[in-house]
């Protein structure tokens, strides 16, 4: 949850950190701190708040020059966010300095060790405990700084990717992973790391990802050399040709990401459906499912396995599976799902929805999933990710990079990979017609541009925002494979708004939710033509007799709702099944605005990070 940034090699190391931090800022954004050797000194400057407060103060506190440095952003784990628990840590002798993603679960019992042995702590957190332990280590095995940093991770309980500099060695850095993802950029006489390419995508194009348990010992002018933690085996590196454009991870003129990627949403429906439906040929091609066909088919149920906004989107193809395929399915939240001692048989499917590839809970659940025998296949967005890597078999979202913290475009194309794989699956087991098979390519064809059209409502959506941005609650509604958009839509306005809001199926309304209604209460009901549309009408009569503010959404020429509704936002026609592609947008738009309104942060909303690798 924390971003990670490295450089050894010709250039001025301090550009590249600093730029590299604002790309990562997105992981992690509550302190940063940045440590340069400049050829005779080590130079440390960190500072509770934003990579912008590290700039200002290393202009005072640093000389800016050296070839070799490393910068963190963090997301605070152990000890609150201050200018002393900020990374990098330096050891006890001022030599070694760290880096560090995770938690290391194990860190009192070394702590009080090391504290026997002499050591002294300046701040609360576990990683100044690591560096510590690994110089503790260097010292009393007489060992180099690549071999103290194997033995030490074999001592410690828990996640991590670190990064790890000894001044006494100025031309090499260590780095090692184990739940926490880190890349390694590959140059001319250069490397970069990152926990993500974002950080150096214009530099090159070349990187390789350590595996869990593998550490790389990065030496200028000598390459690199990766080995297995456990056994000090060598590893062959396999060097990875990025696909990421500087473009994609750029605001593009857009006042905030997350607006950015609201409106990529059309782009990215269509990459994500690119090449796999073939309307022309009415048929859906999937790798991952058509390998694993008789998997699928022979399922005795699906478990989709999921966090925050995945989850939802693992909501909505539970009704999809069930409705086009009939084959049961239960969501659970990766978060509980381990820890309930759940029934796992060899005949379940279990599908792991994750956007980054990386979330703890999820990996969790998989791993569990694939000890009881089950087929584990994964859905996310990053190429080459934990997820991608642990799973039997799965399908990419082609989304590009989401940097806003609050997920927009991963909630859309996940649904859509999730709908086409539920079509192939209804094919293949005869319980659709071709007719409605064809119908379903089509609409879910005509989907980008109908997102297109639902983005125009943009001015209107502002107007409404204007009017509720100071409400201190709010209530969304929806039925049947709009149930989750209501869940989803909430969950928008509370991360960056930190507007209290809750999600309801519409018919849960009369059961609790109604006590709170009154004429400073927005209700935002998803009302379309298709599915319960004459119940939610009458959810709608019980708010307005009690005098809550109606916000509808709606299909196209409604007029019923219109009469009731204080607003109503209007979306294009679709299949039910594909609805929650369409209503989904003005509810982002709505929350996205109100956030805009009351000053917040968007793409940084306070205490969230957007990849949540540590339990």
């Amino acid at each position: 949850m924390c971003g990670i940034v490295g450089y050894i090699g010709h250039r001025e190391a301090y550009p590249i950190i600093i730029e590299g931090l604002k790309r990562l800022e997105y992981r992690g954004y509550d302190s940063a701190g940045i440590a340069l050797f400049d050829g005779k000194d080590l130079k440390v400057s960190k500072t509770k708040g934003k990579v912008a407060d590290l700039e200002a103060i290393s202009e005072k506190e640093i000389t800016k020059t050296g070839n070799v440095g490393i910068g963190h952003t963090r997301w605070a784990t152990h000890g609150v966010p201050n200018d002393v628990n900020s990374h990098p840590h330096v050891s006890n002798s001022g030599n070694l300095v760290i880096i560090h993603n995770g938690i290391i679960e194990n860190y009192e019992s070394l702590k009080q060790e090391l504290i026997s042995r002499g050591y002294t702590f300046k701040s609360d957190t576990d990683t100044e405990v690591l560096i510590n332990l690994i110089e503790d280590v260097k010292k009393q095995e007489g060992v180099k700084l690549g071999k103290a940093v194997q033995i030490a991770l074999n001592q410690v309980i828990g996640a991590y990717a670190i990064t790890v500099f000894d001044k006494n060695k100025p031309e090499e850095i260590v780095v090692a992973r184990l739940g926490s993802p880190l890349a390694v950029g590959i140059g001319e006489d250069e490397f970069f790391i990152a926990s993500d390419a974002s950080p150096f995508i214009e530099y090159t194009k070349e990187a390789i990802y350590l595996e869990d348990e593998e550490m790389a010992i990065i030496r200028f002018h000598k390459g690199i050399k990766i080995r297995k933690i456990k056994d000090d085996s060598l590893v062959d590196p396999y060097v990875q040709t990025l696909q990421l454009n500087l473009e994609e991870i750029e605001k593009g003129g857009y006042d905030h990401f997350m607006l950015k990627e609201i409106h990529e949403q059309p782009k990215a429906i269509t990459d994500t459906y690119r090449g796999r439906l073939l309307r022309d040929q009415a048929i859906i091609k999937m790798a991952g499912v058509e390998d694993n066909m008789k998997k699928f088919l022979n399922a005795n149920r699906i478990i989709i396995v999921a966090c925050g906004t995945s989850w939802h989107a693992g909501l909505v193809a539970e009704y999809i599976f069930e409705d086009l395929a009939r084959i049961p399915v239960e969501v659970e939240y990766a978060s509980e799902f381990r820890y309930r001692n759940p029934v796992i048989r060899e005949d379940d499917v279990l599908i792991a929805i994750s956007q980054s590839g990386e979330t703890a809970d999820t990996l969790a659940a998989i791993k569990l999933a694939k000890s009881k025998g089950a087929f584990v296949f994964g859905v996310c967005n990053v190429v080459g990710s934990s997820i991608a890597r642990e799973t039997d078999a799965g399908a990419y979202t082609h989304a590009g990079p989401e940097i806003g913290v609050a997920s927009t475009k991963a909630f859309t194309t996940q649904i859509t990979v999730l709908t086409l794989m539920a079509l192939r699956l209804a094919r293949a087991k005869g319980t659709i017609s071709s007719s409605d098979f064809r119908r379903h390519l089509l609409e879910l064809e005509m989907i980008p541009s109908k997102v297109e059209k639902s983005l125009e409502s943009d001015a209107h959506i502002k107007y409404i925002a204007d009017i509720y941005k100071d409400a201190p609650n709010c209530l969304y509604l929806g039925r049947g494979y709009n149930f989750p958009v209501a869940l989803e839509g909430a969950l928008k306005l509370k991360e960056i708004s930190y507007i209290h809001a809750e999600g309801y199926p519409a018919a849960e309304m009369k059961h609790g939710p109604i006590a709170l209604i009154d004429e400073n209460m927005p209700i935002i009901v998803i009302a379309t033509k298709k599915g319960h549309y004459e119940k939610v009408v009458s959810n709608i009569q019980e708010i307005k007799s009690r005098k809550g503010k109606i916000i509808g959404i709606v299909t196209e020429g409604d007029e019923q709702v219109k009469e009731l509704a204080d607003h109503v936002i209007e979306i294009p026609e679709t299949l039910e099944s594909l609805s929650p592609l369409l209503t989904t947008i003005p509810l982002q738009l709505l929350s996205y605005y109100i956030a805009v309104m009351l000053g917040k942060n968007v793409d940084q909303p306070r205490n969230l990070a957007k990849s949540v690798t540590v339990e």
